[in-house]
């Protein structure tokens, strides 16, 4: 098993069920381990943020769910491009994978500076749109231009860093995810807080910034993400042996790769564009109850990220795991490590939430000083803690469909379950609930989500795709 991945799956006749629990942990690891790095960024950008008072992470609140609709059709362009350099990697064709990545980082970068400009020419009225107070209207809409042009340095990030995951190399996107947490700190201390004195061993020290309050969070999050950017198109397009740019070979943007891409890619954009449409729509659902409930559902919403995080790095493994053995034509091996990934998964998540359902008033109190926002962010978080082991299934089953090419069906699903079951029962639940109603309605659907994909998992015919 010390063996590169593509080889033990090309090339092993059987691996043990201990053996692919070694190797879907080798490579979830080191994604877990960025995924709590970025929930640890999320948290300390909060209480930043939450320092200046409850309108200020209310401005952040309002917008957030549109920055991830934008980030989330944004990346689904990535899914593409990344599904297939797995499969020519397990399919040890070097060329072919490499060929894919360069035809993958043209046509991603033109789609996020499309998506950066429709960013960029709402951000003045969103907040309005959302129902947003008018005190928020100015730093939200700051915000979410900064955010939106800045997508399309992250987009070619995301693909270097997706890429390298699926020839296999999980440890380096990573690590590089640490240092942007770590740098996103830093800038933010800068750009958010004027320039200060502070007290360090008895001694006065003068730090300096720049005071700019909420739209100095989105500044030092896109300065930490240029550092990022450059250090990953140095590792993918002359370190890696996949990906490392070669003039031999030709990068012309082929048809064929460019309707697999777009046959794998759309339905996960419009999985997103649903999902996260309708978190814009939840948005203006809790936006009219206040600023406190506002705050109090963006806090409950990153204090719970951090159960999560597993599931997420689980799905990055799962989609290495069976791109690389459909790529190989092991199907059969394909859907066993969809299978162990998404029960590893649920395992992990459940205790996750037990952690958390204990731990997050003190969370919570880390992020804001408001009483009235931490009492009311951890009511509603301790009900949706239950549903986290079928968060879970949909989650890593997802990834593992996505290794198998099988993303319509699930998309649909995604969207049928989001707006059918979360929305409409959260629009019936916040007249006589508020914001406890609202996360009623998102403990169901989670719950509901998580039966239909495990359904998916076992009964998709792509496992039988050669």
């Amino acid at each position: 098993m010390k063996q590169d991945l593509g080889t033990v799956i090309r090339e092993q006749q059987h691996i043990t069920r201990r053996q692919k629990i070694s190797l879907a942990w080798a490579l979830a690891w080191p994604a877990i381990m960025s995924q709590f790095s970025t929930i640890i960024m999320e948290y300390i950008d909060a209480s930043m943020v939450g320092s200046m008072g409850a309108n200020a992470s209310a401005a952040i609140g309002v917008v957030s769910s549109s920055t991830w609709l934008f980030w989330g059709v944004a990346f689904a362009s990535i899914y593409g491009f990344s599904v297939q350099v797995a499969h020519a990697v397990g399919a040890g064709d070097r060329e072919e994978a490499n060929s894919i990545f360069y035809q993958g980082v043209k046509s991603v970068e033109v789609f996020g500076l499309l998506i950066a400009i429709i960013g960029m020419s709402i951000s003045n009225a969103l907040p309005k749109m959302l129902g947003a107070g008018q005190e928020l209207w100015i730093d939200a809409s700051r915000y979410f231009l900064i955010f939106s042009a800045a997508i399309p340095i992250g987009i070619i990030s995301g693909i270097c860093g997706s890429c390298l995951q699926a020839t296999g190399n999980m440890k380096t996107p990573g690590v590089l995810n640490v240092l942007k947490c770590f740098l996103d700190v830093v800038f933010n201390y800068f750009f958010i807080f004027p320039t200060r004195e502070i007290s360090v061993l008895g001694l006065q020290v003068k730090v300096p910034g720049m005071g700019l309050g909420v739209p100095g969070a989105a500044l030092g999050t896109v300065a930490a993400e240029v550092v990022i950017f450059l250090a990953l198109i140095y590792v993918a397009c002359i370190r890696n042996q996949f990906l490392r740019y070669d003039r031999k070979i030709s990068y012309r943007i082929r048809k064929e790769v460019l309707k697999k891409a777009t046959s794998i890619g759309w339905p996960i954009a419009l999985e997103q564009g649903a999902m996260c449409g309708a978190m814009v729509v939840t948005t203006g659902i809790v936006a009219p109850l206040g600023s406190v409930a506002v705050a109090a559902n963006s806090f409950a919403i990153t204090t719970e990220s951090i159960c999560y995080m597993p599931g997420y790095g689980l799905e990055a493994a799962a989609t290495t795991l069976v791109g690389q053995s459909m790529g190989a034509g092991r199907p059969d091996l394909a859907k066993s490590f969809g299978k162990i990934a998404t029960l590893f998964g649920m395992c992990i998540m459940t205790g996750t939430g037990i952690l958390m359902y204990f731990a997050c008033p003190a969370v919570l109190g880390f992020m804001t000083v408001d009483p009235s926002v931490q009492a009311l962010g951890v009511s509603v978080l301790r009900i949706e803690l239950w549903s986290e082991p079928f968060f879970a299934a949909s989650i890593v089953a997802a990834g593992a469909l996505r290794g198998a090419e099988d993303t319509l069906v699930p998309s649909l699903m995604n969207l049928a379950s989001i707006w059918g079951v979360r929305i409409t029962t959260a629009a019936l639940l916040v007249g006589k609930y508020g914001l406890v109603g609202v996360w009623i309605a998102m403990t169901a659907e989670l719950t509901f989500r998580g039966c239909i994909f495990l359904i998916r998992l076992f009964t998709s015919r792509y496992w039988k795709k050669k």
